[in-house]
């Protein structure tokens, strides 16, 4: 199985995963890589005409700290679900992640 890595940086939201890319994913690793800031990360998946589905909500990642979500199963496969993140800054410092996917 392939793995997609992502530095992820600054308040934004980004895909990771487009619908299409035919991608069935099992794992994800978060990990903050910012030298002195909290983040809040927000993890979901996203289907045209039905809506956002959250993994993960509004949840602290603190310096260092790693968060691997197992057991996650879904597709990117036509008509199906797009994978995006969403990075908010806990303090003034431009927060930083890693992700992995698998």
């Amino acid at each position: 199985m392939a793995s997609f890595l992502y530095n992820i940086s600054g308040e934004t939201t980004q895909e990771l995963l487009p619908v299409g890319s035919n991608i069935s994913v099992n794992k994800i690793s978060l990990t903050n890589t910012h030298a002195s800031t909290t983040c809040t990360v927000d993890l979901y998946i996203e289907k045209k005409l039905t809506g956002k589905f959250h993994l993960i909500k509004s949840m602290g990642l603190p310096v260092g700290a790693a968060f691997i979500y197992e057991g996650v199963t879904f597709n990117t496969n036509n008509n199906q679900f797009s994978l995006f993140i969403k990075l908010t800054k806990g303090a003034s410092e431009t927060p930083t992640v890693d992700v992995i996917i698998n």
